[in-house]
């Protein structure tokens, strides 16, 4: 379905880098990141963890470097995913050079304590020698000491003037390809923190609430947090950060785009939450219908309301769409149309069956028109 004008985002421009194959800023799709909780020298589990993010549809994956059993095992890692790896770094310069020697896209370092600006210069020379870019991570949680000294706690101008102090060491050493991320627990903190730094400076920014919390509470959090920000145009690659499975951050993170109209994939549910009126029960069919449907990535839309208060209205809007009806058989729309009717029995794999012929027909759409163009 198309969208209306009044549901268009205007995004910030913003120059462009690569974090491997993935371009950020300048107008690109706005990337989904995660990252992993398995010991990273555990190069299997690591690997596995990032194929099931890699199902739900993950661009770049973090994974922590705190020691020289994980930078070795970086190199069998990014050989084995299909996504690019950016390298998270606290503390010991070397593990980013060792890092980027491995074969990692991007370096993500927070110059609050990876110490002096000559250890910086010297990351700065490996990103460059094997074609890294990299991430300044500033977090509310540890800005430099003479920030805190100058401004008493960590507040917006803080993480702002720790941000464009770094930006300038790379700058000054002719470095461009970096991106920015200004990350707070506190959303206020976060929100006014990027919105000041996206006036401040052109780089792409990276957006995050740190530290959200659990997978309620932190989707909830973030949902806040990310959905201002991207509504105001502000945001080139983002992560949901979650206390829960890196596939749970990358599913909420797309969820977020979805519903801001910023990015589609997949089949976007739209559903009632059930009441007396309904004809069948609705909260159990969305979650079979949400597992059965997960495999698919073309991005489609499904309406599934209990009743005909709203779903025939909402059915108009929607691919494929289903409303609950009397004498045990419910009303089956398409492309916003009645069609015919389903017995309730039958209603789960019918609507699955619908939406992957769907979603299947759309891809030979694209195919046939991909070869037609390849062709000329």
């Amino acid at each position: 379905m198309s969208l209306r004008p009044y549901q268009h985002i205007e995004r910030n421009k913003t120059r462009q880098i690569h974090v491997g194959s993935v371009p950020v800023g300048g107008g690109a799709p706005i990337s989904v990141q995660t990252m992993t909780n398995t010991l990273t020298s555990d190069a299997k589990a690591t690997i596995a963890q990032i194929k099931r993010a890699e199902k739900v549809g993950v661009d770049i994956v973090r994974v922590s470097c705190p020691d020289e059993a994980s930078t070795a095992a970086l190199k069998e890692i990014v050989q084995n995913v299909n996504v690019p790896i950016v390298a998270d770094i606290h503390f010991h310069y070397k593990r980013a050079i060792e890092a980027a020697q491995a074969g990692a896209a991007c370096l993500r370092i927070n110059p609050g304590n990876i110490g002096s600006a000559e250890r910086v210069r010297e990351v700065i020379k490996a990103a460059k020698d094997y074609n890294c870019s990299i991430r300044i991570g500033v977090n509310a949680g540890s800005l430099e000491k003479h920030l805190l000294e100058k401004y008493g706690e960590p507040n917006p101008d803080a993480l702002v003037e720790s941000a464009l102090e770094h930006a300038k060491i790379l700058e000054d050493n002719d470095f461009r390809e970096f991106k920015i991320s200004v990350k707070a627990s506190d959303v206020f903190l976060a929100v006014e923190s990027y919105r000041q730094l996206s006036e401040a400076c052109d780089y792409p920014l990276h957006i995050g609430i740190t530290e959200a919390g659990g997978k309620r509470a932190g989707t909830v959090k973030s949902s806040i947090g990310l959905g201002s920000l991207l509504w105001a145009g502000i945001g080139d690659t983002m992560r949901v950060s979650l206390s829960a499975e890196p596939e749970e951050e990358v599913a909420v993170g797309w969820d977020i785009l979805k519903s801001l109209g910023l990015r589609h994939r997949g089949v976007h549910v739209v559903s009632c939450p059930s009441c007396a009126r309904q004809g069948f029960q609705v909260i159990p069919t969305v979650a079979k219908l949400e597992e059965r449907l997960a495999h698919i990535e073309t991005p489609l839309t499904l309406s599934v309301i209990g009743c005909v208060v709203n779903g025939p209205g909402e059915a108009t809007m929607t691919d494929v769409g289903v409303t609950g009806g009397g004498s045990g058989r419910h009303m089956v729309y398409m492309a916003g149309k009645q069609d015919h009717t389903v017995p309730a029995e039958e209603m789960i794999d019918h609507i699955v069956e619908l939406v992957e012929k769907k979603a299947a027909a759309i891809e030979a759409e694209k195919a046939a028109a991909k070869a037609k163009e390849a062709s000329k």
